[in-house]
């Protein structure tokens, strides 16, 4: 059952609107990976309007939480989120192994070329053979160009090059694939540190994107290596993946209120067309059951 169901179920479990339908609507939030601050916040906040705006039937207090979460999820996007669709763009995609780091960026590749872009796929994971042979397999499944080192190569190199050739032959976007490390900070930080020095050097134009890809299914520990990405390096966006049928799929919320990053994408299947733009609207609607 998914997130959205058991909240559903929640709110039909009860005839008034009491304290302990607050303390038990808390631990559901909790429960959906909501988080605990988050989840405290929702309820406190849920308590203020049921109480200023008289509310008395719990089917109208669970449409006073949908407007509240949407308005939280709404407030972290910009006009600019997307900017780097529309100019020449470098796209980074960072997150660690195992999360679907490097089937994402070949999914935005497979995205953009549909959308009629130049897209070149740069393999700077060099410390993983097998990230090199996935994101090649990408580039012919798309049609996207490809640049790569050797494996145990400098990943710094790699991005040197793909943006000579971007700029010498006219790409308009450069998904970039980097390592999946999280247990060693200092090389991680170095390594995108290097990473973005040469963009800013060597591309200064282009608008530059990073996106950390993290599992809806881990819950919590989705929402703590986002946090510890943005740590490292300036996230601006988070691709979830596996949020389809997810009972964790509260870790939006969270992800967004506690870290102030806007969810953009999110995938929701294997399929090569399966990686979305991130709907608050519809995301929100599966509460109300539309």
């Amino acid at each position: 059952m998914g997130f959205f169901d058991k909240l559903s179920d929640f709110f039909t479990g009860y005839e008034e609107i009491d304290e302990e339908f607050f303390e038990d609507l808390t631990d559901t939030l909790i429960m959906g990976d909501v988080g605990m601050l988050t989840a405290g916040q929702l309820a406190d906040e849920l308590k203020e309007r049921v109480r200023k705006e008289k509310v008395s039937d719990t089917e109208e207090a669970k449409k006073v939480l949908t407007k509240i979460m949407e308005e939280r999820l709404a407030a972290i996007s910009t006009e600019h989120d997307f900017d780097f669709e529309d100019k020449k763009s470098v796209v980074l995609v960072v997150g660690v192994n195992g999360v679907g780091k490097t089937t994402s960026a070949g999914k935005l590749a497979a995205r953009y070329r549909a959308l009629g872009r130049r897209v070149m796929l740069v393999a700077a994971d060099t410390f993983r053979a097998a990230a090199i042979e996935q994101l090649t397999s990408w580039a012919m499944k798309t049609g996207a160009d490809i640049v790569k080192g050797r494996e145990g190569g400098d990943p710094g190199s790699v991005v040197y090059d793909a943006i000579q050739s971007a700029k010498a032959r006219d790409y308009d976007m450069l998904i970039v694939d980097t390592a999946g490390r999280l247990h060693n900070k200092k090389n991680l930080m170095n390594e995108l540190s290097k990473i973005n020095q040469i963009i800013k050097a060597e591309y200064p134009d282009a608008v530059k994107e990073t996106l950390v890809v993290v599992d809806a299914s881990t819950g919590q520990n989705a929402k703590e290596q986002a946090k510890e990405f943005n740590e490292v390096t300036d996230v601006s966006g988070v691709v979830l993946t596996k949020l389809d049928g997810s009972a964790k799929g509260g870790i939006v919320i969270a992800i967004e209120n506690e870290l102030s990053i806007p969810v953009k994408f999110v995938g929701v299947g294997e399929g090569v067309s399966d990686l979305r733009r991130f709907d608050v609207e519809k995301y929100m609607r599966g509460m109300l059951g539309d």
